[in-house]
């Protein structure tokens, strides 16, 4: 049992809880036995931060379902490994280095030193998110909903938000507030806190505390951070830029709305692909070219660490930084006057190969179960199941049980990772000290 199968098993098992839970009758609005199916997918879309849906959460789910489908999320965000092992800290038992061991794999660290404390700020930063948010949210919901359900609302949005899962309550998602500064910028900020990852988090609030107590020594702030939140930056504003300009002549997105309500909606859409799922426009009325845009988005994903997935924004700067070298006519590939290693290199291209494998070979299966629905539309839901985005154009719910199930593995495969799971089916890798010559191959 290597640390990647039980990173694995572990979400397999969440799943199967969840999935066992969402179908007892006291789960369903109704209060009839869940169908099988319907569980499933929702407890896989729930501990794997996605958002997709077959049925609308806020009418089919009684308020304990909905809040099966909360706690899911707060496991599937956090990662298996992580609440199991705050879940130990929590009844006063040591860890061990197996369990540090996991850690170090599961949130991607350098080392294993000062676990504990770790896994403690992460749940610390958590909970002062997701409380911030609820308040944000009260003033919003409460006045439409009254006390008792906004304030559930602003708990399952604040929830979902900084975890990037996407269930909503409201059956048009957030579209009923795209208006509102409150929630617009509430839900976005949550997203892109959640998603950027816990150590930008770290970093942040040290270099502030630093600040305000007037240290002389000033934090370098890492590589990490510098990638993350650059590239973080870049990436809003340019697709805040690209859906306004595409979106604006589409009277079924933009078009009707006033300038200050289409640069809100151009905000929220250009955070929410990454990978949130919330929308404040119907998705299925959008352009081809914006539907394009949002897939390459939804493929980029979020940052290591975060609660997002997709490649990762870390992984796309390692590429493209490996091009400009290439371009360059440099053997050595820099980022921020930082040589990147070989091993790094090679683990970015394999996670590129890798989900572009995953993505296609889920696409030609769909499509040929369902082939009644347009290609955009299929490669849509398949990279946003990919991504664990969450975002549709409406099929979901309408697809066979067959693109169902593949829907689901395609959630289990970027929740846990391409490169995770292939180590937990072949195993550790074997030391070898056989080494081949070198020779030339003709490339591109």
């Amino acid at each position: 049992m290597t640390v990647p199968r039980t990173i694995c098993l572990g979400f397999l098992a969440v799943i199967t809880v969840g999935t066992i839970l969402l179908m007892l009758p006291f789960s369903t609005s109704d209060g009839a036995w869940n169908d099988p199916i319907v569980a499933l997918f929702t407890s896989t879309s729930a501990v794997c931060v996605t958002g997709l849906s077959v049925v609308d959460p806020g009418t089919y789910f009684s308020f304990w379902g909905q809040l099966f489908i909360v706690l899911l999320a707060q496991i599937g965000g956090l990662g298996y490994m992580t609440t199991t092992t705050f879940l130990i800290l929590l009844i006063g038992r040591r860890f061990d280095l197996r369990q540090k061991v996991a850690i170090q794999q599961a949130l991607d660290r350098p080392g294993m030193s000062g676990s504990t404390q770790v896994i403690r700020s992460i749940m610390a930063t958590t909970l002062i998110f997701e409380i911030t948010g609820i308040f944000l949210l009260l003033p919003a919901f409460v006045p439409d909903h009254g006390w008792s359900k906004g304030l559930w609302l602003a708990i399952f949005h604040s929830v979902n938000a900084w975890n990037n899962a996407g269930f909503s309550l409201f059956k048009d998602s957030l579209i009923g507030y795209q208006s509102s500064f409150l929630v617009v910028f509430t839900i976005t900020g949550l997203i892109i806190f959640g998603g950027i990852g816990y150590q930008v988090i770290l970093e942040i609030y040290i270099w502030l505390r630093d600040r305000l107590l007037k240290k002389s020594e000033t934090l370098v702030f890492s590589l990490d951070f510098k990638v993350a939140t650059s590239t973080t930056l870049i990436l809003i504003f340019l697709g805040m830029f690209a859906f306004f300009c595409i979106e604006i002549r589409n009277p079924e997105t933009f078009g009707q709305l006033s300038l200050i309500d289409q640069l809100l909606v151009a905000w929220f859409q250009s955070i929410t692909p990454r990978t949130a799922g919330f929308n404040t426009i119907d998705i299925g009325k959008m352009t081809s070219a914006g539907l394009f845009i949002t897939i390459a988005f939804m493929f980029i994903g979020a940052s290591p660490g975060g609660t997002g997935g997709g490649m990762k924004t870390t992984t796309l700067r390692v590429l493209t930084s490996c091009t400009k070298s290439i371009l360059q006519g440099k053997e050595e590939v820099l980022l921020y006057e930082r040589k990147i290693a070989i091993s790094l290199i090679l683990k970015a291209v394999g996670v590129l190969v890798g989900s572009v494998a995953t993505v296609i070979f889920s696409t030609i299966i769909i499509s040929l179960t369902d082939p009644k629905f347009d290609f955009i539309q299929i490669l849509f839901e398949v990279v946003s199941a990919f991504a664990t985005v969450g975002l549709s154009t409406g099929i979901t719910g309408s697809v066979s049980i067959p693109a169902k199930l593949i829907l689901i593995i395609t959630m289990y495969i970027g929740r846990v990772g391409v490169l995770l799971l292939m180590a937990a089916v072949l195993g550790d890798p074997r030391p070898s000290r056989i080494h081949y010559p070198e020779e030339n191959l003709l490339v591109g």
